[in-house]
């Protein structure tokens, strides 16, 4: 399959709870990155650099239990978005604060994840679907580019027996 060579994952964990547990679920050096960061410039700026076209990239964000803070989660997820819109955003959240955050932050977001004993298989889930959207995209384009040069050939070869045919009836 020519789909996504590479998936960067980039993770902001600023109590660095859950970054090991993901990068002990994406083990594979040959299909997945997983960068931490601890720090929101560090982690912007890691952000507004682009890697490869073609690669997926995904932002998984911790959410601090204080909601004097979802303002700042709403504007990173608002620059993340700007700097590249493919990038998929999972916010980590903590259970009790679930219904808040949603509220705060509606927009741009691909998933939710409560963070319980289960995230991290709800994670791996989110990066899977983030990925086969982008590769559905990806065959798209190549779908519809591949159906315009189908079209132009007709047309060029229907085109070519009418000229045929006007010029040597004898044949026809």
């Amino acid at each position: 399959m020519a789909g996504i060579k590479m998936t960067y994952i980039l993770c902001y964990d600023d109590h660095r709870s859950f970054t090991e547990d993901i990068r002990k679920r994406f083990s594979d050096a040959t299909r997945y990155q997983v960068e931490s960061y601890h720090n929101v410039q560090e982690f912007m700026d890691y952000c507004s650099r682009d890697k490869e076209k073609s690669s997926c990239k995904v932002a998984i964000i911790g959410v601090p239990d204080a909601k004097e803070q979802f303002e700042m989660i709403e504007a990173m997820t608002l620059d993340i978005k700007k700097l590249n819109p493919l990038t998929g955003l999972i916010l980590l959240v903590p259970p009790d604060k679930m219904d808040d955050l949603k509220k705060a932050v509606r927009f741009n977001i691909d998933a939710y994840i409560p963070r319980n004993s289960n995230s991290i298989l709800r994670i791996h889930n989110a990066v899977k679907k983030l990925i086969s959207e982008q590769n559905i995209s990806i065959f798209r384009k190549k779908r519809n580019f591949s159906f315009y040069v189908l079209l132009a050939f007709l047309v060029l070869v229907g085109l070519l027996i009418l000229i045929a045919w006007l010029r040597l009836p004898q044949y026809f």
